[in-house]
């Protein structure tokens, strides 16, 4: 016969189990790459790749950002709706720069890009936000 305690231990463990379950299921791992390119001062092209991991991404969970969901688990959709929070988010990341210039008969031309490596995000979705970290 089990001791009050042992079912009250049996009863923990299986709600955080069902807890847990619950978490693993409204949240992923997810690789994004940005990539802003600008030439002659006129923005020439942006491009945000947004896919689902097909295997575990090692790292730890770096600083985060809170984007309104509505309930959705769709990332694209939730990002794009919040395109400059993200981006700026995504600035403060680190971004590669890449310049070039030239000067042909006095005409002065340059392209300048912003590239954000590819780099893998765990996002944990809830009810009304997604939380959106980096792995480092």
């Amino acid at each position: 016969m089990r001791s009050r305690d042992g079912n009250r231990t049996f009863l923990r463990r299986l709600f955080s189990i069902i807890f847990l379950s619950s978490l693993a299921l409204n949240a992923g791992e997810y690789l994004i790459s940005y990539r802003y390119i600008v030439k002659d001062a006129v923005l020439y092209n942006e491009t945000l790749l947004i896919s689902k991991t097909m295997q575990k991404c090692i790292g730890t969970s770096q600083n985060s950002l809170l984007l309104e969901s509505d309930g959705s688990t769709n990332l694209k959709r939730i990002i794009s709706e919040h395109k400059e929070k993200f981006i700026s988010f995504v600035h403060k990341l680190g971004l590669h720069l890449e310049h070039k210039e030239k000067n042909i008969n006095y005409q002065n031309s340059f392209t300048t890009i912003l590239t954000l490596k590819t780099t893998c995000f765990k996002v944990d979705f809830n009810d009304n936000f997604a939380k959106i970290s980096p792995l480092k």
